[in-house]
């Protein structure tokens, strides 16, 4: 449903008329196919008609969307974050209001926060909200790079807008968070349109299918989330949902890549492999056994087999935080909240990395056709190159992992504990012959939680991810094929 449409959405891209925004041809069609299923309330609660399956679970559909078809995943997506903004900061009546159209897909959500003066330095925000008289809010501004900001798959969009108060302080310390739905809620269903708009489409390098809108709001009626001037705390449960979102975007193009790769170096035929014939009844020999093909191919299978096994990790992190929350311990659920938070920006921040990594290589084994569209590998490489910038560049996710994770909120006890998973697993595996040399080469490189530095957590914390791609390999090696 979802793959044949990778290549002609990015033709097509998506098209703003008079304010509205139409996507690609059979978008609508698959949107309408995925909400049926069920799909976009997975691990919603079942209080406001999701499935309430374990958020791990919400995850692997999330890869599979993405792997398929990235444009369009970020549609549901994002209205994964507005929904558990909602949720964890709405007061009752906005979740009786919100949660059920959005659980079940007939709303969607965005996430308003940078403006054309300011993207990370969200201390610069100027969007004005002006209380009124019945509790509402007036909120006039720009915001830009806004994913998902208009389209045409659900009757209406709830905005999840950072805005600032009248004598709010100055900074990061005076934004305050709102609700500011396309359409005014009415009875269940919409109401009267508001005063928020597109302005524009960004003209993009990638994820053409994907609308990424100027919106102008223009004294729109907007709805308070959670204390005045605590907008930033609330948005980041917004944030960091985006963020490990945005590290399935890692995963994804590297094993769409190497599916497409392993594919064509198998099919196409050049030369003859240094270790001598290995086709001799053709007129030459298939790619996968030339020596560097078979590199490639194999560094783009750990890429998305090894992210793979930090993601899913994560996500066993995510179900335990939730399970000990029902159970009201929240001292428990506060320590794997923590755990959680500090695996975020090394998710999003390596993972992206790699998977831009992946794209290029999968081009790579094209060779030249790799460079034409037709074959849709170039098309990897510009929709993932995306996912380093937005929710956070690369070195803000250093900045947050060092700064905010590992000596602000946990003062390196969570960097410590992680350390101290890597060298017990790899003194597990130190028996074992095939894991030794990795084994050998963790425990030497000083990741021992007793003998760290805080200085040095951000080198010794990427490499001890090699624990995850290790735990891996042993299936991997098992297939005497390798692929």
């Amino acid at each position: 449903m979802l793959s044949p449409l990778y290549q002609s959405g990015d033709e097509q891209g998506c098209r703003l008329e008079n304010g509205e925004v139409t996507t690609p041809d059979g978008y609508r069609e698959a949107y309408q196919q995925y909400v049926a299923g069920g799909w976009q309330g997975l691990s919603a609660p079942e209080a406001f008609g999701g499935q309430g399956l374990p958020a791990s679970m919400g995850l692997f559909k999330q890869e599979m969307m993405g792997t398929a078809n990235w444009s369009f995943s970020m549609y549901p997506g994002l209205s994964l974050g507005a929904m558990n903004t909602i949720f964890l900061h709405g007061d009752d009546q906005q979740k009786q209001t919100y949660l059920v159209p959005l659980t079940e897909g007939r709303w969607a959500g965005t996430m308003c926060l940078t403006e054309p003066q300011c993207g990370t330095d969200l201390g610069q925000v100027k969007t004005r909200a002006e209380p009124q008289a019945d509790g509402s809010y007036r909120l006039t501004g720009t915001k830009i790079f806004i994913s998902s900001g208009e389209h045409d798959l659900t009757e209406n969009i709830v905005h999840i807008v950072l805005a600032r108060l009248p004598d709010a302080p100055k900074g990061t310390r005076g934004i305050s968070l709102f609700i500011v739905p396309k359409y005014l809620p009415a009875d269940g269903g919409v109401g009267e349109r508001n005063a928020v708009h597109c302005g524009s489409l960004e003209k993009k390098m990638g994820i053409k299918a994907s609308a990424t809108c100027v919106m102008n709001f223009d004294g729109a009626t907007g709805f308070l989330i959670g204390p005045e001037n605590e907008g930033l705390e609330c948005m980041f449960t917004f944030m960091n949902t985006a963020r490990i979102g945005t590290a399935i975007q890692g995963v994804g193009p590297a094993e769409l890549s190497y599916q497409w790769a392993l594919a064509y170096a198998k099919e196409r035929r050049s030369m003859r492999a240094l270790s001598g014939k290995k086709d001799p009844d053709q007129v030459a020999d298939a790619l996968i056994h030339h020596a560097d093909v078979r590199r490639m191919l194999l560094t783009q299978k750990a890429f998305a087999e090894g992210g793979r096994a930090m993601l899913y990790y994560a996500a066993r992190l995510a179900d335990h935080m939730v399970e000990a929350y029902s159970e009201g311990d929240t001292a428990r659920a506060e320590r794997y909240d923590d755990k959680l938070g500090f695996l975020t920006p090394i998710l999003k921040g390596f993972l992206t990395e790699l998977g831009c990594e992946a794209a290029n290589l999968g081009v790579q084994v094209f060779g030249g056709h790799g460079y034409i569209r037709e074959h849709g590998m170039e098309q990897i490489v510009r929709d993932t190159r995306i996912a380093t910038l937005y929710e956070g560049t690369t070195g803000i996710q250093a900045l947050d992992l060092l700064g905010r994770k590992v000596l602000l909120m946990t003062r390196g006890g969570a960097v410590r504990e992680f350390t101290l998973k890597v060298a017990n697993f790899a003194r597990k595996q130190l028996t074992d012959r095939t894991l030794r040399p990795m084994a050998l080469e963790l425990l030497n490189s000083g990741v021992i939680p007793i003998d760290i530095v805080i200085a040095q957590a951000s080198g010794d914390i990427f490499g001890a991810l090699q624990a995850r791609w290790a735990a891996n390999t042993k299936i991997t090696l098992t297939d005497l094929s390798l692929f």
